[in-house]
């Protein structure tokens, strides 16, 4: 087994600490006691309890959470049923303008995007807020639903779904005993990566809000641009908190599909 260098090490340590140490900052700087952002008072909780008495940033981060589970719902479904229109359709005849709208939000800049959305809705005449961001965000993250389910589906096992029809199962009970339980893992995973592209996102939402409809990253950026206050480093701890549960979620469902589809073939052999 070759040994790690010291020049590997070191490079390996640098840049964890360039991607992860101001994280690390902002979460301990949250706990700060003093009301100076950059002067450390000693540990203490005061800006989390000061957060139950700020509706505003309340109120946005109830937005921000309902906005997230509506986009990352939606982008889920449509996300799955065009991942399935790409891997089981075929060549039908406008596949490829069919799959280059699908992953345009992909390459496309997010304010090219948002500048979009904003004319369309503006010339359908439809008052921003709530259900105009809601469906940016879906428009933005079912793209990436999209991959996930269909990496999922091209290394999908058929045999299982010709096996359970030629036992006599109709073509939609099929998929919904055989093939959905088996996908459900992507899903899942697509579900939590849209729901966090949701909860993050800055440019788009800042085209296509409304009066009453401010997000949590809109309330930040507007009050960090009048000077950083400590509950905003208690809030992006919250929200680290929440992402980093969200990918160990995710990653431990992607661990206990992949030991049960490997437990499958043995219990066959059996």
């Amino acid at each position: 087994m070759r040994r790690a260098s010291w020049f590997n090490l070191v490079s390996i340590a640098l840049g964890l600490a360039f991607l992860y140490l101001p994280i690390a900052v902002l979460v301990i700087f949250s706990f700060n006691a003093s009301a100076l952002v950059g002067v450390w008072g000693g540990w203490s909780t005061r800006w989390y309890a000061a957060l139950l008495d700020d509706p505003d940033m309340l109120d946005s981060v109830s937005i921000s959470l309902r906005l997230a589970a509506l986009s990352a719902t939606l982008a889920t479904i449509l996300g799955t049923l065009g991942a399935l229109a790409l891997v089981r359709g075929g060549r039908f005849r406008t596949r490829v303008l069919f799959s280059g709208l699908t992953y345009a939000p992909l390459v496309m800049p997010e304010v090219i995007t948002g500048l979009s959305l904003l004319l369309l809705f503006v010339a359908l005449d439809i008052d921003r807020g709530f259900w105009t961001i809601a469906i940016a965000h879906t428009t933005l993250i079912m793209c990436f639903v999209t991959i996930v389910v269909q990496a999922r589906l091209l290394g999908f096992d058929r045999d299982l779904e010709e096996a359970a029809m030629d036992l006599g199962c109709p073509p939609v009970r099929t998929f919904l005993t055989v093939t959905l339980p088996l996908i459900a893992p992507a899903i899942a995973s697509g579900w939590m990566l849209a729901f966090t592209l949701s909860l993050d996102d800055l440019v788009i939402a800042s085209f296509t809000t409304g009066p009453g409809a401010t997000t949590l990253p809109i309330r930040i950026y507007s009050q960090v641009r009048l000077g950083v206050k400590p509950e905003i480093n208690a809030i992006c701890t919250i929200i680290i908190a929440l992402v980093a549960v969200t990918v160990v979620a995710a990653s431990l469902i992607t661990k206990l599909a992949s030991q049960r589809e490997r437990a499958v073939p043995l219990a066959a052999q059996v």
